[in-house]
């Protein structure tokens, strides 16, 4: 589900940056290793294990989804070895489990959610419903847009929660439109986002008209070729980083 923010792409910039920074450092090649976490807590401190134990890894980067990268960051503490998060979003990486190893780079729930959040409550009493991805990342994410609704005044109406790699949305975004909330707050990344805003055009649901509009918290700007243009119509969005 995050193969476009957090797959063979990151792969590829780590590798870039090597060259551009010549190669070695302190006299020694530096060598890129990569694993698929396939979004498992477990796999993911397994393979960081391996590699401080038995291939010598002095830093990790990436940590895929916050709950495998909560796992990586207590087996790099434990190894007081480095770890540079810059896929999750939980804050609690750089909140509760702050460690002087590790340093969380871009984003966070907190900043996705309180910039669009504010944004789009814009007066008092506006409702909020929520869809969210069932782990710890969509939980955070849900959690810091509520928080942030209701001290402006807005109320949350409800939240339904989905697994991750749904495959169909249906039954969820019925929920939302028969909530008649304002807006439907989308705490899911990656393909889930994709093809949930997808199945909610073909729905009607946020459409123009509808009374409804729908909050990507985690659209990045690599998702909208995913999306098409006619998708993507009248989402609003937070982006940490642009290119220009």
């Amino acid at each position: 589900p995050f193969v476009d923010f957090s797959g063979p792409g990151q792969v590829v910039a780590a590798e870039m940056a090597v060259q551009d920074f010549g190669g070695s450092v302190l006299g020694r090649p530096i060598r890129i290793l990569s694993a698929d976490d396939q979004n498992k807590a477990d796999i993911a401190s397994a393979t960081a294990r391996r590699w401080f134990d038995v291939e010598g890894a002095e830093a990790l980067v990436g940590g895929g989804n916050s709950s495998c990268a909560l796992a990586i960051l207590n087996v790099a503490r434990s190894a007081g070895k480095s770890f540079m998060i810059s896929a999750a979003g939980n804050p609690a990486l750089s909140g509760t489990d702050c460690s002087p190893i590790s340093t969380h780079w871009a984003y966070d729930t907190h900043a996705q959610a309180t910039a669009t959040g504010t944004h789009l409550t814009d007066k008092p009493g506006e409702s909020w419903f929520f869809v969210t991805s069932d782990y710890a990342f969509g939980h955070a994410l849900e959690r810091d847009a509520a928080a942030v609704v209701q001290k402006l005044g807005g109320k949350v109406a409800g939240s339904v929660r989905a697994p991750l790699g749904t495959p169909d949305f249906s039954s969820f975004l019925l929920q939302a439109q028969a909530s008649k909330a304002r807006t439907i707050g989308l705490a899911v990344a990656g393909h889930d986002l994709i093809n949930i805003i997808k199945q909610a055009g073909e729905f009607g649901v946020g459409a123009a008209g509808s009374g409804q509009r729908l909050a990507g918290l985690t659209l990045f700007s690599s998702d909208l070729p995913g999306l098409g243009l006619q998708s993507a119509q009248g989402l609003v969005s937070a982006e940490s980083f642009y290119w220009d």
